[in-house]
């Protein structure tokens, strides 16, 4: 459910594993390229799609049968676009996020979200994390990810529907952790490109990254998540994976912000989702409620939406004092 770039490679993922796939997204361009020239120029010009994918704008349609239902659209507008789509869900189908981000408003992961909205149990709930980079996965480049569900046999069977020759899924029962891996990881990924784009260079990029997994892991631990799934797929390897590629959207987001635009400008160029952008907020105030040390965090809300001028914020984060080096920088 979503005809995104992630949407359409997962998609794509599913048909190679031998699986039975529907598309749907909202508008009947891209789904009239992807049934008529097994394409979606919109997103990912010049990938060959699998024949047998078929996409639709009806939502009834698409949805009609799933075993599973893989969301697909942007963390902020999960809950209107699933509270339209709950009367149309096969009643035993499991829901698989493949969001990264915090609802804003209610600081919710995008699991509590379905749970909420469709209201089912969180054994019918899944999470689907890992270094995931679109435009490497769809072309069939080796990859991994973690299937995580509180129902150890729903992560298994979602495991057999998306495993293929080039890419392995791993299974976990840690639904916390993977979420808060996958959403976290965006806001460092904001602070390593700024730091890219002000000019530093790998030895700056290796500390954000390596401090950012110790947030990460801090306030996982304060939600109840094992800390082991933060040396995984989910965590570090999704976190390495969004900081370092210029294809990643949060990081190419904050270089744009380090070079000198304005948020609203880069906004304006940016055409894709990331997701750091609005969950930067609503995670802080998970940490802040949970007293969680998160300054990374705290430094890009404050260039965002404080004011603060980007170097300003840098200098403040790298010289923070010694008793708080000991939780975080």
């Amino acid at each position: 459910m979503g005809a995104g770039s992630w949407g359409t490679t997962f998609a794509k993922l599913l048909c190679d594993a031998g699986s039975e796939v529907t598309l749907w997204g909202r508008r009947p361009g891209p789904v009239r390229a992807v049934n008529e020239r097994h394409e979606n120029p919109d997103y990912l010009p010049g990938v060959e799609l699998p024949a047998g994918l078929r996409a639709t704008t009806d939502a009834a349609e698409a949805l009609d049968g799933a075993d599973f239902v893989a969301l697909a659209v942007p963390a902020q507008t999960l809950r209107e676009n699933l509270a339209a789509w709950v009367p149309l869900l096969p009643p035993e189908s499991v829901l698989v996020s493949l969001m990264k981000g915090i609802e804003l408003g209610t600081s919710r992961r995008m699991s509590e979200v379905i749970g909420e909205v469709a209201d089912v149990p969180a054994e019918r709930v899944a999470v689907f994390s890992g270094p995931n980079l679109a435009r490497e996965i769809v072309a069939g480049q080796p990859g991994a990810a973690v299937a995580g569900c509180a129902d150890e046999d729903a992560a298994l069977r979602l495991q057999a529907a998306a495993m293929t020759p080039y890419f392995r899924v791993y299974t976990s029962t840690d639904v916390v952790g993977c979420e808060l891996g996958g959403a976290v990881k965006n806001i460092v990924a904001l602070c390593v490109g700024m730091a890219v784009g002000l000019g530093f260079g790998d030895s700056t990029q290796a500390v954000l990254m390596t401090r950012g997994l110790a947030e990460i892991t801090r306030l996982g631990a304060a939600l109840g998540a094992d800390e082991h799934t933060f040396a995984g797929l989910a965590g570090m390897g999704d976190l390495v994976g969004t900081c370092s590629s210029p294809l990643s959207r949060n990081r190419t987001f904050g270089e744009n912000l380090g070079r000198g635009m304005t948020l609203d400008e880069v906004i304006a160029v940016t055409r894709q989702t990331a997701e750091g952008v609005k969950s930067c907020t609503p995670v802080l105030e998970l940490a802040r409620k949970h007293n969680v040390e998160m300054p990374i965090t705290e430094a890009v809300v404050s260039v965002l939406y404080g004011g603060v001028p980007l170097k300003d914020a840098a200098m403040a984060l790298i010289s923070r004092s010694p008793k708080a080096e000991r939780y975080g920088m």
